[in-house]
């Protein structure tokens, strides 16, 4: 499983990937090996099952674990990457079993990792991430993108040569969270209000099912579909990200912080995700509106 790895801090963009034009995330997607243990037929579980299942499995802290709501189903989807032990698996099932039917555990393919890695895209130090997308507070510019991309780097580039500078990290929340913001410092950098030719017209809310699309340095862009709200992640460094949107779109390390997107409405950028884009896999995403919100920033 990808993870975020973090710390509430104040540092480090992800957005402009070419001087040019904002990148966007690619999400990282999940294959898993194994089919996740089917519900038994009947009721779906009460809501107090499926939040007793769920705090069970937090309270066991492993890392390489998520969990979310499946709406299709009604239980709680719980997966383990491949960095869990089969003892820990067996914790897992044993602590929702208590709950009825309320909660189905997969195995996953790979591990929960965030996506970082050197590339192209928006660099600092020796790390590479993907821009979400463009804002502004009055006639002041940001982008936005992974908080554990921003977090304890306090200056981004263009390139990995480092010699024309993006701006400075100003505002980061990981973990918990996974945004930070970048101010625009450097007049010659361009910074059009689109994700690659899409003209983004403001922001929009996920829900299950939505077809959504992501943009990443690494991977460029995919689609696929919105499959659970309100998703918790440990990340395979025991990093836990909460309030995540999960897609089945796939991604790969330099593509975290990158937008996901419905038509020209954003909706997230890239927290981290398990799998790759040639067998497939399952990514997370930082809803957009929290990060505007805490900010006092409007995309355009």
């Amino acid at each position: 499983m990808i993870r975020a790895r973090g710390r509430t801090d104040t540092r480090r963009p992800g957005l402009i990937a070419a001087v040019v034009s904002l990148l966007m995330v690619t999400a990282l997607a999940v294959s898993g090996t194994g089919a996740a243990a089917a519900p038994r037929a009947g009721s779906a579980p009460s809501a107090a099952s499926l939040s007793g299942a769920a705090s069970a499995v937090g309270l066991l802290g492993i890392a390489g674990t998520a969990w979310a709501v499946d709406e299709r189903t009604g239980t709680l989807r719980v997966s383990a990457d491949s960095t869990v032990a089969d003892t820990d698996l067996a914790r897992i099932r044993r602590a929702t079993g208590r709950f009825t039917d309320a909660a189905a555990v997969e195995r996953l393919d790979g591990r929960l990792r965030t996506l970082v890695s050197g590339g192209d895209g928006i660099y600092a130090s020796a790390w590479r991430c993907s821009a979400g997308v463009n804002v502004r507070a009055g006639s002041t510019y940001y982008f936005v993108t992974a908080g554990h991309c921003t977090d304890a780097l306090p200056t981004w580039y263009t390139s990995s040569a480092m010699t024309t500078t993006i701006g400075p990290t100003t505002g980061t929340s990981f973990p918990g969270d996974d945004f930070g913001v970048v101010r625009y410092a450097n007049p010659a950098v361009p910074h059009p209000g689109t994700i690659g030719t899409v003209d983004v017209t403001g922001t929009a809310t996920a829900y299950v099912g939505q077809s959504v699309c992501r943009r990443g340095a690494t991977t460029g862009v995919h689609c696929g579909r919105v499959t659970a709200l309100n998703g918790t992640v440990n990340y395979a460094d025991g990093t836990v990200v909460r309030g995540l949107i999960q897609t089945n779109i796939c991604a790969e390390p330099g593509d975290s912080g990158g937008p996901l997107y419905a038509g020209d409405k954003v909706i997230g950028t890239l927290s981290g995700g398990s799998g790759n884009c040639t067998t497939g896999g399952t990514t997370y995403y930082q809803p957009i509106q929290e990060v505007l919100d805490a900010y006092g920033l409007t995309v355009y």
